[in-house]
């Protein structure tokens, strides 16, 4: 149950921040499908991207290179799932040195692969290299808000699930905190 709720206010935020004003690409979409491959089961780490885009894609508008999106998403979260099995018995240095690592992986597999598919879509450069190498270059100023936004995002859900698992959730701090 606590996977489902969690999967639900994942997505439910996701889709807000995409509909309220936001600078371009500053989203926590990344940083949600590498949380939840990090945290939550396949399923709901699979789930929680592709149902965030597809809810706020039905306000915002659909477009031909989807696919690459969703799929960069997707591969994300696959990201997240090598990430949790660094975590059994990685200090809490190591635990984010790992995060910190797969938050930029994310961040340029993300640029890679989605402005290769709004290339290929053939829609706003031309299909030659040059093309390809003006369309990277164009993508930049994108790409520096995706990655600020996944570093700020992905840290704040990393660190707030970690204090709510060592001080919520610890059987032992909860009875002291009843003593005192």
């Amino acid at each position: 149950m606590v996977n489902f709720i969690t999967a639900v206010i994942l997505i439910l935020f996701a889709v807000f921040s995409r509909l309220m004003p936001h600078p371009m690409n500053f989203v926590p979409i990344a940083a949600i499908a590498l949380f939840s491959g990090a945290y939550l089961n396949k399923k709901y780490a699979m789930l929680i991207p592709i149902a965030a885009m597809l809810i706020s894609d039905a306000f915002i508008g659909f477009y031909s290179y989807m696919a690459w999106v969703y799929g960069s998403f997707i591969l994300i979260a696959f990201v997240g799932f090598w990430l949790k099995k660094r975590f059994d018995g990685a200090g809490a240095g190591k635990k984010t040195g790992y995060i910190a690592a797969t938050t930029i992986v994310s961040s340029v597999l993300f640029f890679i692969i989605t402005n290769f598919g709004v290339w290929t879509s053939g829609m706003y450069y031309d299909m030659s290299v040059s093309g390809l190498i003006q369309c990277y270059t164009m993508a930049i100023p994108f790409f520096r808000n995706s990655l600020a936004a996944d570093v700020i995002y992905a840290a704040v859900m990393f660190t707030v699930y970690e204090l709510i698992v060592k001080y919520v959730k610890n059987p032992q701090l909860q009875e002291s905190r009843i003593r005192k």
